[in-house]
This record gives structure tokens, C-alpha cells and sequence, in this order.
């Protein structure tokens, strides 16, 4: 888990030093899609058992890819205006947009404790983005936009995860997003790019293809409530590589809403783990309605 954040860490560096570059959104993300798309099978040897990889639902696949892809332009598109340590606080968010929409969509209704957590992490927002004292700016729309298709990807993925095989998801993850982005590149202006350039370009596929088999790895050997915590270790990465790439360091605004949100998260995961502790102890349908409610 704490290699796969890395790799993540090293990807959304690797995306903001191609943006700040002038190298087009579009191509960016089409050339991440594309390396992961094509290492995956190499890492799961998918020519030994090619059925993990069927479909079983190809329609919700391609929504699915739509939504990480919209998720993945709109991270690089605010990468050129922010620094890593803020687009990744908003990113955090995203856990507790996740247990709001849980609700309507999968019939997992958080409790008035975890709903107060979520009312805590937007006032970590608040203090990151500070609306109305000129702080504000696109470059946090883009974040936010990002984080908000990528908690519907989230979610989709819950839900998918009960019939598709994991190969499946983290396959077609990618060759969706690479076959929506492919018909854009006729329209894409070509900037002149340079070797590193290149080299960079073609890492993003590697960074996001292992980053993923790391994780795939990580939830075999461990249970999702044991890896919950690692992801937040990515806000040390994302600090640590925004000073030394491009010379900038959050501001204490940012450091505060990021604990705020980080603090949030972390609590809506006891919460969550609490919950199915009470599941697995009740002894009816009536106690476990109980058991929601806390």
C-alpha cells in the first residue's frame, strides 16, 4: 500500500510537471491510459487465463472509464494551477462524498455521527479554497470537479466489484478512458516535445499500472479496514515532491485543512469499521437497523 501511494505520488508529479510544460490535457491523460492499458495484462500474465479479464457488464465498464477519465483531466487541468499538497487535500474529500452518496445509490445511509464528520471535512475544504477572500480560483473547480467524478468511480466500483472479476476492473479502467480519449487526439495541438518529455510521458503508464497491481496485492495479503489509513501517507509524498520539483510548500491554510479533512477521514473509517463490528454481532434484522443508525 505505501509503494502504490508512491507510484500515485510520483504520477501526479510526473502530470504536473507535462502541464506546467504546456503539453495538452487531453494527450496527457490519453498517454496514461494508453501504458496502463497495456502493462496491466503483462502484469497479470492475462495469456494464462484470458476469462479474467471478460466483461460482464460492458456498458457500466465504458461509464465507469468515463468517469475516471473525467476525473483524470480534470486532476491535470488543476495540477496547473495548484500545488500537489492542495489538490490532494481536496482529493481527500472524496471518502466522505463517497459515504454521502452511499446512501441514495447503494443503500448504505451513514449515521449522524458519520454525516458530522463529513460536515468537518468541508470545512477543511473551505479553509483550503477560502471562497470570498480572492484564494478561490479554477484551478480548485478543476480539483473539485475531479474529486467528485472520481468518488462516482468509486462507487461504481463497489457496486461492479460483486460480479466483475478485479482484472476486469483495473483492465478495462483503462481501456475505456484510452478509447473515449482516442478520437480527441485529431483535434489535440502538438506542442513541440523533447526526449524527457517523452521519457516522462511514458512512465505515467507505469507509475499508474503498478501503482494499481500494488494495490490489487496489497488488499490479498491484507483487509481493507487494516490498508484504510495508508492512502492519507500520500499527502507526505505529495508535500515532499511539490518542494523539491517545484520549489513550493503548502501555506499553514493548506496544512490546516488538510489535517481537518485527514482527521475526518480517518474518523468516518473507525466509524465504518465500528459499524461492521455491530453487523456481524447482531442477532437480528431489527438490531442491525439499530447498528445503521449509530
Amino acid at each position: 500500500m505505501v509503494a502504490a501511494y508512491f507510484l500515485f505520488s510520483f504520477l501526479d508529479t510526473s502530470i504536473k510537471y507535462l502541464a506546467v510544460a504546456g503539453i495538452a490535457p487531453l494527450f496527457i491523460a490519453w498517454t496514461r491510459f494508453a501504458g496502463h492499458a497495456v502493462l496491466v495484462p503483462a502484469l497479470f500474465r492475462g495469456w494464462r487465463d484470458p476469462a479474467r479479464f471478460r466483461a460482464v457488464s460492458p456498458m457500466a465498464h465504458i461509464v465507469r472509464g468515463a468517469f475516471l477519465c473525467g476525473s483524470t483531466i480534470f486532476n491535470i487541468l488543476a495540477l496547473r494551477y495548484l500545488q500537489l499538497a492542495e489538490t490532494t487535500s481536496i482529493y481527500f474529500f472524496g471518502p466522505m462524498v463517497i459515504t454521502a452518496l452511499a446512501g441514495p445509490l447503494l443503500g448504505e445511509w451513514a449515521g449522524w455521527r458519520r454525516w458530522l464528520a463529513i460536515l468537518t471535512g468541508f470545512v477543511g475544504v473551505l479553509v483550503i479554497t477560502r471562497p470570498g477572500v480572492g484564494v478561490f480560483g479554477i484551478g480548485h473547480v478543476f480539483a473539485l470537479c475531479s474529486m467528485l467524478s472520481n468518488s462516482i468511480y468509486v462507487i461504481m466500483t463497489r457496486r461492479m466489484s460483486t460480479s466483475e472479476t478485479p482484472e476486469s476492473l483495473i483492465f478495462y479502467s483503462a481501456l475505456a478512458p484510452m478509447i473515449l480519449l482516442t478520437p480527441t487526439l485529431w483535434f489535440t495541438e502538438w506542442p513541440s516535445i523533447g526526449p524527457f518529455h517523452w521519457l516522462v510521458l511514458l512512465l505515467l503508464g507505469l507509475f499508474g499500472g503498478l501503482g494499481h497491481w500494488c494495490l490489487i496485492q496489497a488488499y490479498r495479503q491484507a483487509t481493507a479496514t487494516a490498508l484504510a489509513p495508508y492512502p492519507y501517507m500520500q499527502m507526505v509524498w505529495m508535500i515532499a515532491f511539490g518542494w523539491l520539483v517545484f520549489d513550493q510548500f503548502p501555506d499553514n491554510w493548506t496544512l490546516a485543512g488538510a489535517g481537518i479533512i485527514v482527521a475526518s477521514g480517518l474518523y468516518i473509517l473507525h466509524r465504518e469499521h465500528r459499524l461492521r463490528v455491530k453487523n456481524r454481532a447482531a442477532p437480528d434484522a431489527e438490531t442491525e437497523a439499530v447498528a445503521k443508525k449509530l
